[in-house]
């Protein structure tokens, strides 16, 4: 039985930091682009991880899944990169 749609949204609401590292140079080029879109980095960012994971899955993403699976058990979950030399 499929939710309502009120459901799907809630979960879609649900917010989780994501920090990343980035070339000032083109963080100038990208915000300037989103702006000119109307739109904020945060939403061009998450369209393309939903695409990302759309693309990845071969199919819609259902924001149910990450519940079911256990959200952030993935591959390269927990592992952090070691010092930079």
């Amino acid at each position: 039985m499929k939710p309502p749609n009120d459901q799907v949204v809630k979960l879609e609401e649900r917010t989780a930091r994501l920090t990343i590292l980035i070339d000032p140079r083109k963080k100038a080029v990208f915000e300037r682009l989103c702006a000119a879109e109307d739109l904020t980095p945060s939403q061009v960012v998450r369209r393309l991880i939903r695409g990302y994971i759309e693309e990845r899955l071969g199919r819609p993403w259902d924001p149910r899944e990450a519940d079911a699976a256990g959200a952030g058990r993935g591959p390269g979950s927990g592992r952090r990169r070691g010092p930079r030399a």
